[in-house]
């Protein structure tokens, strides 16, 4: 997978308009969708997802699907502990997550074929086959975007989907996030930086002192531009981008939106409990955005390391533990520790401001690692390889939670029963969203429309 590079405080003010006016004018120019568009305002009931990504594939067998019956070389270095819920075990480096194992489900079956990151990120966040099984350059959408096209009515305090992530990793294609035919309007506001550093700021996101007037003289220019998209076939379409802009501008001209940004609104016991590093940060600012109103947001967890602390010895940056690149049960159990603490947090708070009742949240990789250990011949260290033929993923909010679906064999090789495919998640992602996807398809590059989900059905043990 790609290393991260250069730093960047975060979007600027050309990134936040151009989901205004320049993202709508792609929209009115280029292929139009086809598809039933919810355009409705923020409510309190409004569904909203947080997505928390790990990209790299974290070792389901090492996670939530332990095997401590399995031979030493399958079961690796951790033992499996007790849940709040009788029957469910999860890594001994879980412990807050074992806390509150009512307030979650794990899928243990969801598999799929493409084993190299490019591929596996592609299929899993796309919902179909690539046609190039290497490579993050998206043939279709991903579900994030196809959820910003089919809510892009919907107006919001905040924007509606973010993406939050590393430094130098907020390029469109470092993890399959683009949206393909749909275009740029439909790509994810990034917020770039680690959020638990003392210099970490989300700029650019209210106007600066003294430009309202140039604001005015500039807007008055782009209506200008405007007016031949007024014709008989595209009066919709001009006024969609008056529409959008006018969202655009809401964001910049208030204070809202830079305040749902800004931690330290919140008090310091709660960021505590969240951690200060930036997997707790990051899923702090995720619940601090869907309570405001946005409906998708992503956390991309990678590098666990606080601010000021350099990668480790015998560590990845990301979850990919293969032996060449990392001792896997040093570097797992370092992760966990900031991902248990995490995402315990944000279930909690999820549960005790209600947003359970309309939040979902998932946490996944790409897929699996493989059930037999590897070893580098020159370091000894052990590893995991990449394993799409299953993999865990951890459920909470707005479903039945307290239970696993699915389960894999014993040596956590291939699903046992209730086989699963992303696009059976993603069924059920939709759905909590109140989106028709059986009844929803958007006009690719040649006009043909194309389904939302070219297959899948909804996990009926999580509605």
């Amino acid at each position: 997978m790609p290393a991260p590079f250069r730093n960047c405080p975060g979007p600027n003010r050309r990134d936040v308009l151009r989901f205004g006016s320049v993202a709508v004018a792609s929209t009115a120019l280029g292929p139009l969708t086809a598809h039933q568009s919810r355009a409705a305002d923020h409510t309190t009931n409004d569904p909203a997802v947080i997505f928390v990504w790990l990209p790299g594939g974290p070792p389901h067998q090492d996670t939530f699907d332990m095997k401590p019956d399995a031979p030493a070389e399958y079961r690796g270095a951790f033992n499996p502990i007790r849940t709040n819920v009788p029957g469910i075990d999860v890594c001994e480096h879980l412990p807050q997550l074992a806390k509150v194992a009512d307030r979650f489900a794990v899928v243990r079956s969801i598999a799929h074929a493409f084993a190299d990151h490019g591929g596996g990120h592609k299929r899993f966040l796309t919902g179909r086959d690539p046609k190039e099984p290497t490579g993050f350059v998206n043939d279709h959408p991903m579900v994030g975007s196809m959820v910003a096209e089919v809510l892009k009515g919907k107006r919001a305090p905040v924007p509606n989907y973010v993406s939050i992530v590393d430094g130098g990793r907020q390029q469109i294609d470092v993890f399959s996030f683009g949206s393909a035919y749909l275009g740029p309007q439909s790509h994810p506001l990034f917020v770039v930086g680690d959020p638990a550093d003392a210099k970490f700021e989300v700029r650019n996101l209210s106007l600066l002192p003294g430009t309202e007037d140039k604001l005015k003289d500039r807007l008055g220019l782009l209506d200008t531009f405007d007016r031949p998209l007024t014709g008989p076939d595209l009066a919709g379409r001009a006024e969609g981008m008056t529409a959008a802009r006018g969202r655009a501008l809401d964001l910049i001209g208030t204070d809202t939106a830079k305040t749902a940004f800004d931690l330290t609104k919140e008090s310091a016991k709660t960021r505590e409990r969240y951690g200060m590093h930036r997997y707790g940060q990051r899923a702090l600012m995720a619940r601090r955005l869907v309570e405001r109103g946005a409906s998708w947001v992503t956390l991309v967890l990678e590098n666990a390391t606080p601010p000021g602390v350099g990668l480790m010895k015998d560590h990845c940056y990301n979850w990919d533990s293969h032996a060449v690149n990392c001792h896997i049960f040093e570097d797992t159990r370092y992760k966990l520790g900031f991902l248990d603490q995490a995402v315990s947090a944000l279930i909690e708070d999820l549960y005790t401001r209600g947003l359970n009742k309309r939040v979902l949240l998932v946490v996944t990789g790409e897929f699996g690692r493989t059930p037999r250990l590897e070893y580098d011949k020159a370091t000894g260290r052990p590893g995991r390889d990449h394993w799409p033929q299953a993999q865990s993923v951890l459920v909470s909010g707005a479903c039945k939670t307290g239970i696993t679906v699915g389960s894999t064999t014993a040596k956590a090789e291939v699903p046992k029963d209730r086989p699963l495919t992303p696009n059976d998640l993603w069924a059920t992602v939709f759905r909590h969203l109140d989106i028709d996807y059986n009844r929803t398809s958007f006009l690719d590059g040649t006009g043909r429309p194309m389904p939302m989900l070219p297959h899948g059905e909804v996990i009926s043990e999580l509605v």
